[in-house]
């Protein structure tokens, strides 16, 4: 062992002797922070007692704390005294887990059974609904020769870069009116019908987000038509089943409509990804899954084998705790009855904060502004229409925390909050600073060309 009088000349040698490079990632840039997680970091910061989060995307109790339902806690005693390994799960998921989920969406109306049971319905595990789309966008990147998506005006912000990175070029058809604050239908079939054949056109199907604004069922129909009619390929996204009635069921009578349209020949395929991260609260264990609805169960076959090799080099296979879980919850009838039971009351918890915080603005303030949207629209957001500066103000002022284009999240409410959010509410719309015709236009215009 050499001294340290000996060492410290040595390293300094040495030094003289190399000369200072760039890094390999000098010239990456900068991005631009996620809007969610960003507001997420003020909230984090923000010293005030009185300070509401309504940008978080996940439910929380009354008391503003996560909740781990019942079903899944009986799902993981069962899976602890099951399960015997921890090995990798085949490239498209454990096929208990895929009949499991293909009984849930499929089995509920007479076109979807016939689907199933002509072997015309590909299922795969994906990671949550976020990898879910991807996959299907590598698909369709692959596979389908008109490499054009077009989506909802607004819509989830990931939606758009999922497509993007896929390499589809995307564009936006009209969707809300923030005149009426509902939905836009004349100009969403307007828009629908000036797309060339085989575009993929992406749809909510139930609980849009950011809105909360969902056609009709006999809009549907409509929109089914043009589908037709154009030759487009629907893309569905469910990521809220169980959110707009309370039963994970009921909300499946969209996607009935398509398996009806599909059987009677009006459309030949659709592509949907669907995941239990909010109606399972399984956010973290990304759970999810895509199906693609083919002509016939030799096209299926083909469909199963490119799936296979998009996911492969993507992530090889998926994460197997989270649909262990889920399998259990679809596949036990007493855990099943109780997932229904939870779902039931997350839905009407948030409801039940929609409905207080109309009754408090309307009733309590006698707030000068319309706030019946928020009666009509439905899941875990609402698009209050707030415009950005009302934003702004509510969180410089009053550490009320949501998106620039004023979604909330219900479940950020309270009844312990609910009487400040709705004072600080009241008094920034009141605030002629803020108010005025020109502003809301200026508003309006920029949301619709965003």
């Amino acid at each position: 062992m050499f001294p340290s009088r000996i060492r410290q000349p040595f390293r300094l040698a040495s030094a003289k002797l190399f000369t200072r490079r760039l890094s390999a990632w000098a010239n990456v840039p900068q991005a631009p922070p996620d809007k969610i997680l960003g507001l997420n970091i003020l909230y984090q910061l923000d010293t005030n007692p009185n300070k509401i989060d309504l940008g978080v995307g996940a439910y929380r109790t009354d008391k503003g704390e996560p909740w781990i339902m019942p079903s899944i806690r009986m799902a993981e005693e069962i899976l602890a005294k099951t399960e015997t390994d921890k090995e990798y799960a085949p490239i498209l998921g454990s096929p208990s887990f895929i009949d499991e989920v293909q009984r849930l969406l499929f089995n509920h109306d007479t076109s979807g059974y016939q689907l199933l049971a002509d072997g015309r319905v590909v299922t795969a595990q994906g990671i949550s609904g976020t990898g879910s789309l991807r996959v299907l966008s590598e698909f369709l990147a692959k596979f389908n020769p008109v490499c054009n998506a077009i989506l909802p005006n607004p819509t989830w912000a990931n939606h758009i870069a999922i497509l993007q990175e896929s390499g589809i070029v995307t564009s936006k058809y009209r969707y809300y009116d923030y005149k009426t604050n509902g939905l836009d239908i004349d100009g969403l079939i307007e828009d629908l019908q000036s797309a060339d054949p085989r575009t993929v056109a992406l749809f909510h199907l139930c609980c849009h987000n950011p809105t909360g604004v969902d056609a009709t069922l006999e809009q549907w129909d409509q929109i089914i038509r043009v589908i037709s009619e154009r030759k487009l390929i629907p893309l569905l996204d469910m990521a809220y089943q169980g959110f707009e009635s309370g039963d994970p069921i009921r909300d499946l009578r969209v996607l009935s409509k398509f398996n009806d349209a599909v059987t009677r020949g009006m459309i030949p395929t659709y592509l949907l990804a669907q995941s239990f991260a909010k109606n399972m609260g399984l956010y973290g264990e990304r759970v999810g899954t895509l199906s693609i609805v083919c002509a016939d169960s030799k096209e299926a076959e083909k469909v199963r084998s490119q799936l296979a090799r998009v996911v492969r080099p993507m992530y090889s296979s998926p994460p197997t705790h989270g649909s262990k879980l889920a399998t259990i919850v679809l596949g036990n009838t007493k855990v099943y009855r109780q997932w229904l039971k939870d779902v039931k009351k997350m839905v009407t918890r948030l409801n039940t904060m929609r409905t207080l915080l109309y009754d408090k603005l309307t009733i309590e303030y006698s707030s000068p502004v319309q706030w019946d949207h928020l009666l009509s629209q439905k899941g875990m957001f609402a698009y209050t229409g707030l415009n950005a500066e009302q934003v702004t103000k509510l969180r410089e002022r009053k550490s009320v925390y949501m998106t620039s284009d004023g979604r909330i999240s219900l479940a950020g409410i309270t009844s312990g909050n609910v009487d400040y959010l709705a004072k600080s509410i009241d008094e920034v719309t009141r605030d002629e600073d803020w108010a005025g015709e020109t502003s809301s236009k200026s508003v309006t215009e920029e949301r619709a060309n965003q």
